[in-house]
């Protein structure tokens, strides 16, 4: 049932869409910048335009095939499927700027859509919904503009649209706020590291020379199998030892366990081909992992949580890159026994044990802020789909009604 003071028209109707420019390294007319699929990232909105490519057209760039202010921007084609018909908006556009041809960029009729409120429209679940199906009942490998044309909205007038989008702007703030903090801190953590894993700057009054040890003399490679009937789990690098269930992605482990390895709480597994890139973490779980994981038992000279830090320390990880092994990066990987000569200094255990707890603060504080933003997140996206379906109406006053009727 339609809203009342609200109306459906089909996408067609309110805004006209374009691809974008296709050019070739060989041109050599008008530099413009560019916006292409690779500037979307996790963008719902792009304001900075210093970092865009600039690329050289066979002759001039027609205005046609520039962005204005107000502008949405789709992701027309790309390799991952996922990405398809994500949208970027453009607020304010001063320069000359323009969009690829893997891109197709919507204008609409401002007359009956706000900017601002269809690009939040443009977002919401029941118009990314009919972008993913394509029209046709089966997921779509390319956006194209007919695609675009026949999805169906439902919009209010012009003020209830301002207003829905001022309340979601509201929202938008918080998280960027978050987000800012966020990267401070994180910036903060990364500073702290480079200064106290070096031994640049000491912790808990230690005054002892660090000592040299190889990795074998800290650590033994723990290879115990045949323990079926333990928790399956998978190493990630940025949310450590998790069950597997929890990585998101489609289970392709072998229904065959016989050959995991066993993993105790406190030691540390890491990607035995990615250890490269830092592939490794501590784990908080009692379970089995993959054959392709490596299992660390930590001796007594060495706190495996210090230890957990170090080996996301980029100079340390530039040590297991020179260690890897294989032709290609594809088949580079770090067994144990060349892992073992690795030689690296580190403090006593007293001050290892001082430096984890200062790491394990900073941790917890990104954590709570993370879980913020995931909240805020959660919270927003429950209200896109209240509001922007009529579901939820924000309030009019009387004045503001009669004008809108």
């Amino acid at each position: 049932m339609l809203p009342k003071g609200w109306s459906e028209y089909l996408l067609g109707e309110i805004a006209t869409f374009r691809n974008g420019l296709n050019f070739t390294k060989s041109d050599a007319g008008e530099s413009v910048k560019i916006v292409g699929v690779a500037d979307f990232k996790k963008r719902s909105k792009i304001e900075n335009f210093i970092d865009l490519e600039s690329i050289k057209v066979a002759s001039k760039v027609r205005d046609l095939d520039l962005l204005k202010s107000g502008d949405i921007l789709f992701v027309r084609s790309n390799g991952n499927k996922e990405l398809i018909g994500r949208c970027l908006y453009f607020p304010h556009v001063a320069d000359r700027l323009s969009f690829s041809g893997f891109t197709i960029r919507g204008r609409v009729n401002t007359s009956l859509i706000e900017p601002e409120f269809a690009s939040y429209l443009m977002r919401s679940k029941f118009v990314t919904d009919q972008i993913f199906l394509g029209g046709s009942g089966t997921n779509i490998s390319n956006l194209s503009q007919e695609i675009l044309s026949n999805i169906e909205v439902k919009i209010p007038g012009i003020i209830e649209q301002r207003k829905i989008a001022k309340v979601l702007l509201t929202w938008d703030e918080a998280i960027r706020i978050n987000e800012g903090l966020l990267k401070n801190v994180t910036n903060q953590k990364s500073s702290l590291m480079q200064k106290i894993l070096s031994g640049k700057e000491r912790v808990g009054g230690n005054t002892d020379e660090w000592r040299e040890y190889s990795l074998g003399d800290l650590f033994s490679e723990r290879v115990e199998t045949g323990k079926n009937d333990l928790p399956l789990l998978s190493i990630t690098r940025d949310e450590g030892v998790i069950p597997r269930e929890q990585v998101g992605r489609k289970d392709t482990s072998n229904d065959d366990k016989t050959k995991y390895q066993k993993i105790y709480h406190g030691d540390i597994g890491y990607n035995t081909m990615r250890m490269w890139q830092g592939v490794s973490a501590l784990s908080e779980y009692e379970g089995i992992i993959s054959p392709a994981y490596t299992v660390l038992a930590p001796a007594e000279k060495i706190n495996a949580k210090f230890a957990s830090y170090l080996f996301k320390f980029k100079p340390v990880i530039f040590l297991f890159y020179r260690f890897s092994q294989g032709l290609v990066s594809d088949t580079w990987n770090l067994k144990y026994p060349n892992f073992s000569k690795i030689k690296i200094f580190i403090p006593n255990i007293q001050e290892q044990k001082k430096i984890a707890e200062i790491f394990e603060t900073a941790d917890e504080e990104l954590a709570a802020i993370n879980l913020v933003i995931k909240r805020l997140k959660e919270e927003k996206a429950a209200l896109m789909d209240q509001i922007l379906t009529g579901k939820r109406r924000v309030f009019l006053p009387d004045s503001e009604t009669a004008a809108q009727a």
